[in-house]
């Protein structure tokens, strides 16, 4: 575990501006994170950005249970390179079956299966894949009620932001029961459960956003984002230290952020899909 943990601090990755956020929304509101990351990464996260711990969700891993020996240890850094060297499958649009993918993402599942399904099951870390229950899609959404139970509110009073298929379920019961429901740099899952997509190489867009919904609830944030322009953002964001930043970083126009609705959710999964290949985390410990 402790080595899991000094890997983990050394190789923390964040989207610019998201240290910040962090500590811009805990001011503002009651603030989670809400992970399928395992509890060593977002420890070390939390050591780095001074988030509590305590307010996250994540899969719990104890990696200090299971005894694996000097060949298992071998063979598992070998299918890792193997794994990583593998080419990323595409899942077609209203895709139902692996049988309508293309013949190289087919034999990527096919490899994938025999080493997780066949050669793990029979390793000492196959009981891994058993015995940890990540925090996936159903537990995220838990992990939301349980957080409005213990603050006593509704849910109509939460604002979710995602990116992922994992995040899809608890966007999904954010919006359907009139809290705001925002894809960051999401992928299709995420978009399409979404009030807002926005595409954004920084993280300030979401402190702007927190700021109007704490202020202004789920409707004044998504006038806000009907007016997303400077003289929108002079009208609701009442943070001067945001509006500097905001023309400081985007001086040549502001990043996209829309509100998602059946006219527009296929192209803003195509353009939010291509958008968040080309942004890359930095290092949090050059952030300072």
């Amino acid at each position: 575990d402790k080595k899991v943990r000094e890997f983990s601090a050394r190789n923390v990755l964040l989207v610019p501006g998201a240290k910040d956020t962090l500590t811009f929304v805990r001011k503002l509101l009651p603030s989670f994170i809400v992970s399928t990351s395992y509890e060593q990464y977002i420890f070390a996260l939390c050591a780095l950005t001074d988030f509590p711990f305590k307010n996250t969700y994540c899969t719990r891993l104890d990696i200090n249970k299971y005894g694996i020996c000097a060949e298992e240890t071998k063979r598992l850094k070998e299918l890792g390179k193997e794994i990583a060297a593998l080419p990323m499958i595409e899942i077609p649009k209203n895709c139902s079956s692996v049988a309508e993918f293309s013949q190289t993402d087919q034999k990527t599942v096919e490899r994938l299966d025999e080493i997780f399904w066949e050669e793990l099951s029979k390793m000492e870390s196959g009981r891994m894949l058993v015995e940890v229950n990540p925090v996936g899609g159903t537990e995220k959404a838990r992990a939301v009620q349980d957080i409005v139970a213990k603050l006593d509110c509704s849910l109509d009073r939460v604002m979710y932001v995602g990116d992922s298929i994992t995040d899809a379920q608890a966007l999904r019961l954010v919006k359907n029961n009139g809290g705001l429901a925002v894809s960051f740099n999401g992928n299709d899952y995420s978009v399409r459960e979404s009030d807002v997509a926005v595409l954004s190489g920084d993280t300030v867009v979401t402190s702007v956003l927190v700021e109007a919904f704490s202020r202004l609830g789920k409707e004044g944030a998504l006038k806000l984002v009907n007016e997303w322009n400077r003289l929108g953002l002079e009208k609701y964001c009442v943070s001067a230290k945001l509006r500097e930043q905001m023309d400081l970083l985007f001086s040549d126009g502001f990043p996209q952020v829309e509100r998602v609705n059946s006219d527009n959710v296929d192209r803003l999964i195509r353009e939010s899909r291509a958008f968040r290949k080309t942004v890359r985390g930095e290092a949090i410990g050059k952030l300072g």
